[in-house]
């Protein structure tokens, strides 16, 4: 067994703990692929990042928000939202603020309360494993 290769039980999932996360980009060092499939030609890279060994339903959807008002919501599952324009800021609800940009990355856990800023002004892609919410359709 090389010195990379985990079994399930040593893995840290993203949803190891309540709360909200932020992985800038650049955060984690992407691995060769050209090294990976034994092909130098290759120019690339890749990295799994472990959310969670929980097997539920998978949802995407797109997010924006415009400069306005603070609201809060309730998360009881795993979301993880990709800003793709401008920033998204948020805070919990001991008041940690975090502000999110182009290419960062947002994970909330099951069990938080998340604070949208209404300095937020920015776009998302996201993820999370809770049926589609028939309102959002």
């Amino acid at each position: 067994m090389s010195e990379k290769t985990l079994t399930q039980g040593q893995l840290t999932y993203l949803d190891a703990k309540p709360g909200i996360q932020l992985i800038k980009a650049g955060t984690y060092k992407l691995n060769e692929l050209s090294i990976l499939r034994g092909t130098p030609e290759l120019k690339g890279q890749i990295l799994d990042v472990p959310i969670t060994d929980k097997k539920q339903v998978l949802t995407m959807g797109y997010y924006a928000l415009q400069p306005s008002v603070d609201y809060s919501a309730e998360f009881t599952f795993i979301e993880i939202k990709v800003v793709t324009k401008g920033k998204m800021v948020v805070r919990d609800v001991e008041g940690n603020k975090y502000v999110a940009e182009v290419g960062d990355v947002l994970v909330f856990s099951p069990n938080t309360t998340v604070i949208f800023d209404g300095e937020s002004d920015g776009e998302v892609v996201y993820f999370k494993n809770v049926e589609a919410n028939p309102t959002y359709l």
